[in-house]
């Protein structure tokens, strides 16, 4: 499991990562918040573990920001503080459990165990870009969580190409999929994409000469 940890104190952060480590995770560690939501935006966790007084972006703070841009983790709150308004607020913003200091590793591990067993994430809009997401359900683009109005046929060729993120989508399918395999030329279907790119705050769909188009994962999204 690939997990981000926030942990300011630099000897528990090092031994947080190493436990973790030794039990088979993948660790990411941070000791302020700024390059932690960075980090976060950029690539996909199975789990955040964050205490909330760090610095740059506390804790609760680096929650509400993911949580307004739809990024969703769960997350494992390991605080020395007991205010039950700051509990609450993280458990509002998606803080999966609270643990607090001191704790042993075991009892983190023990968590992180019956998170993996009981957590089901919840639909979430699929990233595309810094600024755009894809909801393939309701076939809604958004841009930084706002509704981006957009033709059908664009949408449809939005919504292909979300689906198949990461593999070319060859003309034909796009040709089967939006124009429910129309007659028409492959000029027809460049012509429509370039009115989408053209619509688009954002340049993330990537012309396959000859082949098709594709919208690459982000980084290390997989």
């Amino acid at each position: 499991m690939k997990i981000l940890l926030l942990e300011d104190e630099m000897l528990l952060n090092k031994t947080i990562v190493e436990y973790l480590q030794s039990t088979g995770h993948v660790v990411e560690n941070f000791r302020e918040g700024k390059s932690a939501l960075k980090a976060i935006k950029e690539n996909l966790y199975d789990l955040i573990i964050l205490d909330i007084n760090v610095p740059e972006i506390d804790g609760l703070s680096l929650l509400e920001k993911i949580h307004t841009l739809r990024i969703t983790p769960p997350a494992i709150i390991i605080s020395a503080l007991i205010d039950i308004e700051e509990i609450s607020r993280a458990f509002e913003l998606g803080c999966y459990d609270y643990l607090k200091k001191p704790f042993h590793l075991k009892e983190l591990s023990l968590r992180i165990d019956k998170m993996l067993q009981t957590y089901q994430a919840p639909q979430v809009h699929t990233r595309l870009s810094e600024g755009y997401s894809f909801d393939a359900v309701s076939n809604m683009l958004y841009f930084y969580n706002q509704p981006t109005i957009l033709p059908s046929r664009q949408l449809g060729i939005l919504k292909i190409l979300t689906v198949n993120r990461g593999v070319v989508v060859s003309y034909d399918l796009l040709r089967e999929g939006v124009w429910e395999n129309s007659t028409i030329d492959n000029t027809t279907i460049r012509a429509e994409v370039s009115r989408l790119k053209k619509n688009l705050k954002e340049d993330f769909i990537i012309n396959i000469r000859a082949v098709g188009y594709m919208i690459d994962r982000i980084k290390t999204d997989f």
